[in-house]
């Protein structure tokens, strides 16, 4: 696992009303602070990938769907460098992941239908100067094919 990733398994409630999926709680080990919250869905056969952050740690999970996400570790000073970590997370395995800064992330969809990502972020998106940073997921820097 690439340095300072964190996975957690999620915690999904069922009932005959139907059900509740606990995502991330600030009493969970991995919380750290709470910046914003929101989705991002790809479609089928799309990438989002790479992009990575200076300051911001985010918190990926699929809400809706089965994505691939794939983490690559950029940092040279990282026991992990160039690690690169592959989950299969989504409504048939519900994980939430952890991404520290300078770990490259994206995410394809699985199947035929769109896949929907929660973000929970430390970070409030900053319009006139992002922390985010873009490689295009074709590059031949990062040794992985979508």
């Amino acid at each position: 696992m690439i340095e300072g990733v964190e996975i957690k398994k999620l915690r999904l409630i069922p009932d005959e009303r139907g059900f509740v999926l606990e995502i991330l709680r600030s009493d969970d080990n991995l919380f750290m602070k709470f910046g914003q919250v929101y989705i991002s869905v790809a479609y089928p056969g799309i990438v989002k990938a790479w992009h990575y952050h200076k300051i911001q740690t985010d918190f990926f999970t699929i809400i809706k769907g089965m994505a691939k996400v794939v983490l690559y570790d950029y940092r040279e000073d990282s026991k992990t460098y160039k690690e690169i970590n592959e989950f299969f997370i989504g409504e048939l395995n519900p994980l939430l992941i952890k991404i520290p800064p300078l770990v490259l992330h994206g995410f394809k969809p699985l199947g035929n239908e769109p896949a929907y990502l929660l973000n929970i972020p430390t970070e409030v998106y900053n319009y006139e100067n992002p922390d985010e940073y873009r490689i295009d997921y074709k590059s031949k820097e990062i040794p992985y094919q979508w």
